[in-house]
């Protein structure tokens, strides 16, 4: 039986798992600020010189800070 700890560098696994959730949100991030906004409603958020209104930029936006832009799509959705 292949012992999958010892050859496994600690919190690699639980690394992994975090980094393939993030990827996951952001994917539903991407599809979800799309269909909004072919619904006419699209998830703004504007702040100062900084505008994201587009499913690309959502994307961007979540890859790049995840912790910040994912609660604030999440709110912006909500209004």
């Amino acid at each position: 039986m292949l012992d999958v700890g010892a050859t496994t560098p600690p919190g690699l696994v639980p690394a992994l798992v975090l980094l393939l959730a993030v990827l996951a949100t952001d994917a539903w991030v991407y599809l979800d600020a799309a269909r909004q906004r072919e619904a006419g409603e699209p998830v703004v958020l504007a702040v100062g010189a900084l505008h994201i209104d587009t499913p690309g930029a959502w994307l961007v936006a979540c890859l790049l800070l995840w912790v910040i832009a994912f609660p604030l799509y999440l709110t912006g959705r909500r209004q």
